[in-house]
């Protein structure tokens, strides 16, 4: 499974120097990454290293200290998560974070709420198409569904945002080997249709597998910066993060 879709040279999202605290505890220091125009690049490293931090600071969810942070050439640091959403980006939350009391249909309405759809339905049938195994069960509560279901669900809402940056906090988080590879190839489908995506995931070898770039993280900072093929197929790599 590898990158299907040519990656742009236009640096879409750029983080440069930035720190993020949580009270007294620094758990970035002056870090520095940034993802082209229909990339997908995967940040991976121990936990607690701040790659989850690093995805946070990206949608909002953390304020950043110092640093800067730009989209598309355009300051987001100060912004909102909702503002985010306006601008183009949308996250898949660790755990998915669905409505488990809403329908399969409801939950992928909700991510439709920021958009001026001329017809949701059309969309949401696009989404349906896109994930096959959600189709039959549009009428299913999320709490019945099985993790793998979720996951893609979560996916699929935050789709309805039409984002230009997808990002993706431990998608395969919980799932079964088969629905791992479900969500990998998902991921590949959604950039190879112009969408950049930012990866924070466990699984470091199925991340670089599908990652144009790839970023390793080590105790705050960034220890490596690779294309995803050299990033797995290096010694220091494999040892400290790949257990080989």
């Amino acid at each position: 499974m590898t990158p299907t879709w040519e990656k742009g040279e236009t640096v879409q999202l750029e983080a440069k120097n930035i720190s993020v605290y949580y009270g007294a505890v620094k758990a970035l220091e002056d870090v520095s990454f940034h993802v082209n125009s229909r990339e997908i690049v995967a940040m991976i490293g121990p936990n607690g290293a701040g790659k989850s931090t690093a995805l946070k600071a990206v949608f909002g969810l953390v304020g950043i200290q110092t640093g800067y942070l730009t989209f598309n050439g355009e300051s987001i640091k100060e912004l909102r998560p909702d503002e985010h959403v306006s601008k183009g980006i949308s996250m898949i939350p660790e755990g998915r974070r669905l409505f488990p009391s809403m329908t399969v249909i409801e939950n992928l309405e909700m991510g439709a709420f920021t958009q001026k759809y001329n017809n949701t339905k059309a969309e949401i049938e696009k989404i349906l198409d896109l994930f096959p195994a959600l189709k039959d069960r549009r009428k299913q509560r999320a709490a019945t569904l099985s993790t793998g279901e979720q996951q893609l669900l979560a996916m699929g809402r935050a789709l309805m945002q039409k984002p230009k940056l997808l990002l993706a906090d431990e998608p395969s988080l919980g799932l079964s080997p088969s629905y791992v590879d479900t969500i990998f190839e998902k991921l590949v489908e959604i950039n190879r249709l112009g969408t950049s995506v930012l990866i924070v995931e466990q699984n470091a070898s199925m991340a670089l597998e599908i990652a144009h770039r790839g970023y390793v993280f080590e105790t705050g900072g960034i220890l490596i910066e690779d294309t995803g093929k050299n990033l797995l197929e290096s010694d220091d790599v494999k040892r400290v993060f790949l257990g080989g």
